[in-house]
């Protein structure tokens, strides 16, 4: 049996998300700030370091600095000692070595440094018990980043590491893409804020919440619009204030073809309706377009199916508006499913799942109810069981792909 929402005309999740990517507008450009400020932005452009990291020879234990070429076997003294941050610049001779700190200065005539659990100290006098070999435990200059080298290339995600090295090169401020406004709004009469008192019929509107922290949670600005009445007139005047206001547009619900669904129609006449429907599930009735220069995505209402579409498509969009030249895409792994898993051939679908390492085997099961609507499963969920368009059911013990959504493994 196929499934009965698929129909030979949906696009695929592939052509619908490279259909999406080609549309995009070209980005709003780029702004200077602060190191700290910069975490989870995209660099606009390749960062160079201006000096050398290390500067200087530095030793990567607590020891001793020695002269290689010297007598080993023998003792050697003591005459000075070098700190992470005040250097030994004196000049060594034959049998003589410097107390050293990691970090610290290597004096420039000797070229190893032996750890101090290898040596036995007698006041000023030391015996190397096991002979180091030339440059151990030396960090030479230049050996993680060079004067003139790349450090950070542009359209990259910078990270708390990314931060860290760019600071050991002495850089504050770097230029990173411009922040998009993501506006987003609920649809539906039956829906109610929190700390309302429900009345039959109705919901407390969840997916605002939802989009809020997805939509932050992917470093841009979410902005929430509220709740649009299902009428097309509301629709249409709610749009058009939001386009003037945010760079991307997020609905849930009303894209359906029920008779209170207005947003295809309303975009259709006040933007551009690139596509609709796509052979995903959950997430089928997606719509993509723009008005004037904002981006627009019409999400389906159920609460997964928010979460879902967005995952597999808003997200890519969102990062390339940012600047990313790269797709982030989610970690994609091979696991044993635990259970069989039910499909009808005809669209990609996304179950909700969690994956566990059991002695070094991945092995996944389901979360629980797969409804579009049953959030409780995506809550439990650290993966997402991908299971593609044109299989049927799993069953126990096979192999399948899933996504990681969490950091629970």
């Amino acid at each position: 049996m196929n499934d009965s929402c698929a129909s030979p005309e949906l696009l695929t999740l592939e052509q619908a998300l490279a259909q999406i990517l080609n549309a995009l507008p070209n980005h709003k450009g780029y702004e200077y700030l602060p190191l700290k400020k910069a975490l989870h932005r995209a660099s606009y452009k390749e960062c160079i370091s201006a000096i050398d990291v290390p500067s200087f020879r530095n030793s990567s234990m607590d020891g001793y600095a020695i002269r290689i070429n010297d007598d080993l076997t023998s003792t050697l003294k003591v005459v000075g000692t070098s700190w992470a941050g005040k250097p030994y610049t004196g000049t060594l001779t034959a049998g003589q070595c410097v107390r050293i700190f990691t970090g610290a200065y290597v004096p420039s005539d000797c070229d190893s440094v032996v750890m101090q659990e290898n040596v036995t100290r007698n006041n000023d006098i030391i015996k190397i018990n096991n002979t180091p070999q030339i440059f151990d435990n030396i960090r030479n200059i230049a050996s993680d980043k060079q004067q003139g080298q790349t450090i950070i290339p542009s359209g990259k995600l910078i990270t708390a590491a990314d931060i860290g090295l760019l600071a050991s090169c002495g850089i504050a401020d770097i230029s990173v893409h411009k922040p998009i406004t993501v506006g987003f709004f609920s649809t539906g009469d039956e829906l109610i804020s929190i700390g309302s008192q429900l009345k039959l019929g109705q919901i407390f509107d969840s997916n605002r919440y939802t989009l809020h922290a997805l939509i932050e949670q992917a470093g841009a600005t979410p902005l929430d619009l509220g709740v649009i009445a299902d009428n097309p007139e509301a629709v249409e005047t709610a749009l058009l204030s939001a386009a003037g206001l945010c760079d991307v547009i997020i609905t849930s619900g009303g894209v359906s073809v029920g008779e209170a669904d207005f947003i295809t129609d309303v975009l259709a006449k006040i933007g551009k309706l690139n596509l609709w429907k796509i052979a995903i599930k959950p997430g089928k009735p997606l719509v993509f377009g723009s008005i004037n220069d904002t981006v627009f995505f019409g999400l389906p209402g159920n609460p997964v199916s928010v979460m879902v579409t967005y995952q597999q498509v808003v997200l890519p969009a969102l990062h390339k508006m940012m600047g990313y030249s790269k797709e982030l895409k989610p970690l994609s792994l091979q696991a044993i499913t635990l259970e069989t898993i039910f499909k009808q051939p005809g669209r990609i679908e996304f179950q909700r799942g969690f994956i566990e390492n059991i002695d070094g085997q991945l092995f996944v099961s389901s979360t629980g109810g797969q409804g579009s609507h049953m959030l409780s499963s995506m809550s439990k969920a650290n993966c997402l069981i991908v299971l593609e368009q044109d299989s049927g059911n799993i069953e126990k013990g096979q192999m399948v792909s899933i996504q990681l959504i969490g950091n629970n493994l």
